[in-house]
């Protein structure tokens, strides 16, 4: 079963983050790294009203940290932990640029 997290930059090949054999991590565990991410970068909500969905908080993370940020494996690899068992999905792809996600 294929498992990853991919996240694309300026329309360059996606950083791909291969979960397979890896744990699960803690739902509550993940949410709060991304939380924890998401204050760390000075991160802001996507929504004028303020309300940050759980896919909004992946997507600015994932924007925030830019390539740099994913070229430490131990950074992406926590990221990509986070970000399948909070969306709960096993193949997430992120586009950086235009703040989306597919499944």
């Amino acid at each position: 079963m294929h498992s990853y997290v991919s996240v694309t930059f300026n329309n360059q090949a996606p950083v791909r983050v291969d979960l397979v054999g890896q744990p699960a991590m803690d739902r509550e565990a993940a949410r709060l790294w991304l939380e924890g991410e998401f204050v760390a970068m000075d991160c802001e909500p996507l929504r004028p009203t303020g309300k940050l969905l759980t896919t909004d908080r992946v997507v600015v993370v994932a924007q925030a940290a830019g390539p740099a940020k994913f070229a430490d494996t131990a950074w992406a690899l926590a990221f990509a932990r986070a970000t399948a068992t909070v969306l709960s999905k096993p193949v997430v792809n992120i586009d950086a640029d235009a703040l989306s996600i597919t499944y």
